[in-house]
């Protein structure tokens, strides 16, 4: 398959993911620019000029979008994934892509809650991902977005799969996990069997298909996974009962996280890399959450891993630390102690991005009984 999109396929796929109606105003591609705190690189550039190319073949799709406008706008990074957007952006114009952030200073900007107002479409192929304050600013309606950070060109096959069948796997996930109290994630690496379990009461899972046709959403494209925050024991006499162990790779090395009140209270391992993670505990308290439990599906659809977790958390079980509220969840930016220390990573448990660490199961119990819908790393019959 080609690496590259014509303007007919991205007309196709504009219409497919968010099903454009009559009243929808305008298709916004909003995309992040390096600056000193955050250097550029190869695939960011690339990542820039390929959203410029977009824009333009898009705006000539536009009279049969049907849409009254396609705007492309530029703006300085956040400084970490998913920290808050800045207040506005600077509207990109023809022919031009812009190396250094400083390069926007002086031109008109453009603050983000109008250019919200006047495109109910919006895409975001960024180097940050945006999806954490593009949930927040869809809640209240008006528009819909689909985030893209770290978008390569190898992820486009990605954007060609059934997604009429990826929405019927991941929305039967969200039914069974918002059916469970709990769920059990078993691992075994070479240091033994570890076991933690999420305390999922109080809690609704999501389902993320890369389809956006409704307003007031905004996700990953592409997509396909069901995850759920694990509850964080913001009640009053009921403490979070996530707790036990889980092992994560890093490089070479191997941390073995305990947790316990869906906190890790404790970072095991020897090692510069699991010293780094232990000491990024310990300086943010809020990276310590247990933020989410993901379960992609697109490993069954021949997907391999690129190195970029957009595609990569979309590929099998993933547990994220840090903030939670856009899915949900209580820690947001006010719980770290800077914007750009806000943070919401996921840990990706497919073979190559963890070869050290094997799923033995995931299992969600609750008053209905046990589903193990994971077992020696495969999907079971679930579906």
């Amino acid at each position: 398959m080609t690496d590259l999109l014509s303007g007919e396929d991205l007309r196709l796929l504009v219409q497919r993911v968010f099903q454009p109606r009559p009243d929808d105003r305008g298709l916004l591609l909003m995309v992040d620019v390096p600056d000193g705190r955050l250097p550029d690189h190869e695939n960011w550039r690339a990542r820039r000029t390929m959203a410029t190319g977009w824009a333009s073949a898009l705006a000539a799709e536009r009279s049969a979008l049907g849409l009254d406008r396609v705007t492309l706008a530029w703006y300085r990074n956040a400084g970490s994934n998913n920290a808050d957007l800045p207040a506005t952006a600077v509207l990109g114009e023809p022919g031009r892509v812009p190396d250094h952030a400083d390069e926007l200073d002086g031109r008109d900007a453009v603050p983000f809650a109008d250019l919200f107002a006047e495109h109910s479409l919006v895409m975001a192929p960024t180097e940050l991902s945006a999806t954490a304050p593009l949930k927040m600013a869809t809640r209240a309606g008006g528009f819909r977005a689909a985030t893209m950070p770290g978008f390569l060109p190898s992820m486009i096959p990605a954007l060609r799969l059934d997604y009429t069948e990826i929405n019927r796997r991941v929305n039967l996930l969200k039914d069974l996990c918002d059916a469970s109290e709990r769920a059990v994630v078993v691992t075994e690496t070479d240091l033994g069997r570890h076991e933690l379990v999420l305390d999922l009461r109080h809690r609704v899972g999501h389902a993320s298909g890369g389809l956006f046709p409704e307003n007031g959403v905004a996700g990953n494209l592409p997509s396909g996974e069901a995850y759920i925050v694990p509850y964080e024991g913001e009640l009053e006499g009921d403490e979070s009962r996530t707790a036990g162990e889980l092992p994560v790779q890093l490089g070479d090395e191997l941390a073995l996280l305990s947790i316990a009140g869906n906190r890790v209270v404790e970072v095991r391992g020897d090692g510069a890399t699991v010293a780094g993670e232990r000491d990024h505990f310990e300086r943010e308290p809020a990276y310590r959450n247990v933020a989410e439990l993901g379960l992609g599906v697109l490993g069954d659809f021949g997907l391999q891993p690129t190195g970029t977790i957009l595609l990569d958390e979309k590929l099998g079980l993933h547990v994220a630390f840090g903030r939670s509220d856009h899915f949900g969840g209580i820690v947001g930016p006010d719980d770290f102690s800077s914007p750009e220390a806000v943070i919401h990573l996921d840990r990706v448990y497919i073979p190559e991005t963890q070869p050290r660490v094997k799923v033995q199961e995931v299992r969600l119990e609750g008053a209905e009984g046990v589903m193990t819908v994971i077992l020696d790393g495969h999907y079971t019959g679930v579906f």
